[in-house]
C-alpha cells in the first residue's frame, strides 16, 4: 500500500506529538505494518460511520488513531492523527 500525507496531517502530528515522542515511534512502526498489509490485525483497521463515513482509522496505541481515506485501491491518504477525542470529536 502506498501512503501519502495531507499537509494538515504533517502540521497536526508536529503540533500534537514531539518528534522524538513514543507516539511518533509507534506511528512509524504501525505505518510499516500498514504498508505491508493494511489488514494486519494489530492495526485494528476499520471503516468509520456517521459524519466520518468514507474514512478509515488504524490504531497506533490504546487511544491514538490515524485517520485516512483511500485515494485509489493502492493509495492511502492520511489526514489526521490524535487521541480518540481529538480525531472523532474535534477536541
Amino acid at each position: 500500500m502506498k501512503v501519502i500525507f495531507d499537509s494538515k496531517f504533517r502540521k497536526i502530528i508536529k503540533k500534537r506529538f514531539h518528534v522524538s515522542s513514543l507516539v511518533n515511534q509507534q506511528f512509524s512502526t504501525r505505518l510499516k505494518l500498514f504498508t505491508e498489509n493494511p489488514n494486519n490485525r494489530i492495526l485494528r483497521n476499520h471503516q468509520l460511520v456517521g459524519k466520518m463515513k468514507g474514512l478509515f482509522a488504524i490504531s497506533i496505541n490504546g487511544d491514538i488513531r490515524a485517520i485516512y481515506f483511500l485515494k485509489d485501491q493502492n493509495t492511502a491518504h492520511f489526514i489526521d492523527i490524535g487521541t480518540h477525542n481529538q480525531v472523532y470529536c474535534g477536541k
